[in-house]
């Protein structure tokens, strides 16, 4: 099984667990970073980073891009959206003068899994009210393992 279908499994399997500010817990709560840090998990042991509390409105009371910083940290430079495949991180901006806050999980061309604030986490069409708002795609690393997190 490749990575991409490894992470496509793995978010498949947060499907209908409870949205939860700053949660990452499967079946138990999570939001959208905590999807992600829950997918890390899995794939390679603990989190890569402490992740400091932070508030719903954490993206627009800083107005700092840390959600797209800390992507490119952890997932190196961003790809071209037409590079896209199952298993990747999207990031999306609701608005173009509003930094990055949402992430998710493509598992199909037109269809990812998110943390949904008004629902769980749940596969949605990839519609293009969503695909215009995407800020950036990123790949968890081939190179990754549990010992080696240096990707």
């Amino acid at each position: 099984m490749s990575l991409g279908e490894q992470v496509v499994a793995i978010a498949e399997s947060w499907i209908g667990t409870p949205y939860r500010h700053q949660g990452a817990t499967r079946g138990v709560g999570c939001d959208c970073i905590g999807l992600i840090r829950g997918i890390w998990r899995e794939l390679y042991g603990e989190e890569p980073e402490p992740v400091p509390p932070y508030a719903p409105d954490w993206a627009e009371r800083s107005g700092e891009e840390r959600l797209l910083q800390a992507a490119l940290r952890l997932f190196g430079p961003p790809l071209p959206l037409a590079e896209a495949q199952a298993g990747d991180i999207l990031l999306f901006r609701w608005r173009a003068d509003c930094p990055a806050k949402h992430a998710g999980i493509l598992v199909a061309p037109d269809h990812f899994i998110h943390a949904y604030e008004q629902a769980a986490v749940i596969r949605s069409a990839l519609v293009p009210s969503w695909r215009r708002r995407i800020a950036a795609v990123h790949r968890f690393g081939e190179g990754c393992s549990k010992q080696d997190r240096s990707c």
